[in-house]
């Protein structure tokens, strides 16, 4: 698709999902796909796509799924295999109406989950490496509370009005993400099994202090995976590497993008060495 504007919307059968396209175009140049967390959306990355972006040379195509941001609300309760949902059946689409040819997927929380399950579930050669910022493949306890104490603090304090600054419809993606985690039933989701059928390089950038989740979810994309995994694990971080130590994160997730796309004969001509 080479006429993507730089903002603008996707359809997507009932879908309808906001985006930002910063730099060349998926026909002109590598492409990183930015999938955000569970409460995020195209706003909420601020300047970082643009950052990364500049740092590569590479296009950054960031967009909002449907519950989120400007895009389109979903029907609620969400099931609770919903990133599998996003993984399988929306990302491939999304990728498949901006003309995807070869680049990363860079998630956060979330959308490093659905990334994860998309590279272990379809062999997806256009797709050059992962890039994991505190990513889930199995609950724990400690992001259960966490989520918990959030969900409390939705219903007591002024975070309503804080998130509807972000989401067309606030309530649709507070509950749709809160609900999911906290129904009983999802203490057993568990993506492990497909980190064995990723077949490309992953970074995983965690903070130390993560509220959501603990080294546990390195160790096992250490044991499970058969491609390499390199970690940067970040000291005095919590959840969110790319608002907490943005110069820090990009300098490490620029690091890593630029070598895989050198490694594979598709360094930008503009950001050669």
């Amino acid at each position: 698709m080479t006429g993507l504007a730089e903002q603008g919307f996707l359809e997507l059968g009932w879908m309808r999902l906001e985006y930002r396209m910063i730099g060349p175009r998926p026909d002109a140049a590598p492409i990183i796909v930015m999938l955000h967390e569970g409460l995020g959306c195209v706003r909420l990355w601020g300047d970082f796509p643009d950052r990364l972006a500049a740092l590569t040379g590479a296009g950054v195509f960031v967009y909002s799924r449907a519950g989120y941001g400007n895009s389109s609300t979903v029907e609620l309760p969400r099931p609770l295999d919903f990133m599998q949902d996003e993984a399988r059946d929306v990302l491939p689409r999304l990728l498949a109406a901006i003309g995807f040819r070869r680049g990363l997927l860079l998630g956060h929380s979330d959308g490093a989950s659905i990334a994860a399950i998309h590279a272990g579930s379809d062999q997806d050669h256009r797709v050059r490496g992962l890039i994991l910022m505190a990513p889930h493949f199995f609950t724990e306890d400690v992001g259960i509370a966490e989520i918990a104490r959030v969900r409390a603090a939705y219903a007591t304090t002024d975070l309503r009005s804080k998130l509807a600054r972000w989401h067309d419809d606030v309530d649709n993606a507070f509950k749709g993400w809160s609900d999911a985690w906290l129904d009983p039933g999802f203490r057993n989701w568990d993506i492990t099994d497909a980190l064995a059928y990723i077949r490309v390089p992953i970074l995983i950038v965690q903070g130390e202090h993560d509220q959501y989740g603990t080294p546990r979810q390195i160790e096992a994309a250490q044991q499970e995976c058969t491609c390499p995994v390199e970690v940067a694990l970040l000291p005095g971080i919590r959840h969110a590497p790319h608002r907490e130590a943005p110069a820090k994160t990009l300098r490490v997730v620029s690091g890593f993008a630029n070598r895989l796309l050198r490694d594979h004969g598709e360094w930008p001509t503009a950001n050669r060495e």
